[in-house]
């Protein structure tokens, strides 16, 4: 599915930059100019984004402490 037609960047794109080690939205935003013309995809990228990043691999399970730095 295309999240920003602007740009054409789809569930598929987002996923992958997640796969690819991405966890700030604001960096993918930056790296695929997501959301960056008219906006009307925010909401909709966020939502993606967040299940992306809830389901890969390494990502903190709900409720469970977060990784002290090293």
């Amino acid at each position: 599915m295309i999240v920003c037609l602007c740009h054409r960047v789809s569930d598929r794109d987002i996923h992958r930059e997640v796969a690819c080690g991405t966890r700030c939205f604001e960096r993918l935003k930056d790296d695929t100019r997501l959301a960056s013309s008219c906006g009307c995809c925010h909401d909709c990228a966020r939502e993606v984004f967040d299940s992306a990043c809830a389901g890969a691999p390494g990502s903190p399970q709900p409720g469970a402490p977060a990784a002290l730095p090293a």
